[in-house]
């Protein structure tokens, strides 16, 4: 007969639980399978999660002996050496569900005494830890996996900390740049920049912490033999439990050989345009040449003071006029380096003008020129600008063999952007052409090369611009891009 004993009391009531009440509330409520097997082995309790576990219900188990069950010979070992007084704690080992699933089970064995500290029995604390295991096999697995990709991928995967130092780097940097990933680890992201790029990346590691979204960009790298190779890298930030970024990952690839051929594919558009504006320049200059030699054989006519200050000042109009053609169409054909910097729009565009005016007159085409009254200033490359603008406006003009006008607008707009349009009045393009145009090669006019969109679309990108077409058959076309002002 169990001693009933009071257990907490309410007001003048108290509520009284006996021994065997408290065990049934401690198998009911525990979260763990729970079994109690006697000295012969055989099952004489278990609780509801032991069902829920394993699947057999106390009708099944209750009065057996647990080795008439499937797999039992190693826990028979086990029982043994509890039944000697030995406990055993958080096993890990696999054991069967009732329909034949292979469970994956932490268990503890411990001896069960009486109040004379005899062993009477085994209890059996069972913890399914089978989606545990599988979660572990699975992060095992992607992380072999992602090993595997970064061990053999020709990207340049990097792991570097808030402080840029370097935490891992692929095999594929011995490749690409001649370091080895212990050579790396530990040394500073900065290290491989070549120094004018420090402030971009800068920069750009400074917008991925205020936006927290990740960033491409190109930026130069040296090499162990201080070679400088183009790399287009992808960088991500990863966040602590803060949801502050603590370290980066990048992913970046070789792109020297890619910008090499957008150069040439530069070159080649810019010795076309030189090319095809050779006849019109020539013919611009014939025209001064012919006033030259006219007055220059008035000047040995005339004995006049008056009319030799008149005659040379005619012809030093014509000698500026001609340099200034001569200089505009050789800044145009000489070959510039990339380099960014602040400039006037207009000037950009007078330039432009000047240059494609001879290309102009030829057609009977008139250029006009929408500018707002204040001065917009850029950031970018002069000269590779000019070649976007003369690109255009050279595809306007010969889009009028029966002459015409081309409008160039500018126009500033909100978030400090400038949008500028080259309309003219041609025949204008199909839609199914339309979708085409900027594909390398591929060309509308006899005798294109078909890389003036290609090019000038790439330079607008690197200017963080964009590049709209929209045309209408027997209206004309307009192109339109946007790019950023101060």
């Amino acid at each position: 007969m169990s001693m009933s004993i009071p257990i907490f009391s309410n007001g003048n009531e108290s509520v009284v639980y006996n021994p065997d009440e408290l065990i049934d509330l401690f198998l009911n409520c525990t979260a763990d399978g729970f079994a109690i097997i006697d000295m012969e082995y055989r099952f004489i309790r278990i609780n509801p999660v032991y069902t829920q576990i394993f699947g057999y219900t106390e009708e099944d188990v209750i009065g057996r002996r647990f080795d008439e069950f499937p797999h039992s010979d190693l826990v028979k070992e086990i029982i043994e050496e509890v039944k000697q007084g030995k406990s055993f704690t958080n096993m890990i080992t696999q054991c069967f569900h009732k329909d034949g699933t292979a469970l994956d089970i932490s268990v503890t064995y411990s001896p069960f005494r009486n109040s004379n500290g005899e062993i009477i029995a085994i209890i059996a604390i069972y913890h399914d830890i089978t989606h545990m295991v599988l979660m572990e096999k699975e992060l095992k697995r992607t992380r072999e996996l992602y090993k595997l990709i970064t061990e053999n991928t020709a990207d340049m995967i990097k792991v570097y900390s808030k402080n840029y130092d370097i935490l891992y780097a692929s095999p594929s940097h011995k490749q690409r740049i001649g370091y080895t990933p212990d050579q790396l680890v530990g040394s500073n992201i900065f290290d491989l920049v070549v120094p004018e790029e420090m402030e971009d990346f800068k920069k750009m590691f400074q917008k991925i912490e205020e936006t927290g979204e990740s960033q491409v960009f190109q930026v130069k790298m040296k090499t162990s033999t201080n070679e400088i190779i183009h790399s287009e890298t992808n960088i991500s930030p990863i966040f602590n439990e803060k949801k502050e970024v603590e370290s980066y990952v990048t992913v970046g690839r070789d792109i020297t050989e890619r910008v090499n051929n957008d150069a040439a594919f530069r070159n080649l558009d810019r010795l076309s345009i030189i090319g095809q504006l050779a006849a019109g320049v020539a013919h611009e200059i014939r025209n001064p040449l012919t006033s030259l030699k006219g007055f220059s054989k008035l000047l040995k006519t005339t004995a006049m003071k008056e009319k030799q200050d008149q005659y040379l000042s005619i012809i030093m109009n014509e000698l500026d006029r001609i340099d200034m053609i001569a200089n505009e169409f050789m800044s145009l054909a000489k070959p510039q380096a990339i380099h960014f910097e602040r400039e006037q729009l207009i000037f950009i565009l007078d330039s432009t003008i000047n240059i494609l005016h001879p290309q102009a007159l030829l057609h009977g085409v008139e250029i006009k020129l929408n500018f707002p009254t204040d001065n917009v200033k850029i950031i970018c490359s002069p000269h590779q600008l000019k070649q976007v603008f003369v690109n255009f406006l050279k595809n306007a003009i010969e889009a009028m063999p029966k002459g015409g006008t081309v409008h160039i607008k500018v126009e500033k707009v909100e978030c400090n952007r400038v949008i500028i349009s080259f309309a003219d009045e041609g025949v204008g393009i199909e839609q199914e052409r339309l979708n085409y145009l900027g594909t390398p090669f591929y060309t509308t006019k006899d005798k294109g090369i078909g890389l003036g969109l290609t090019v000038s679309n790439k330079i607008i990108q690197e200017h963080r611009g964009m590049m709209k077409i929209e045309s209408q058959i027997g209206v004309g076309t307009t192109v339109t891009i946007e790019l950023d002002c101060l």
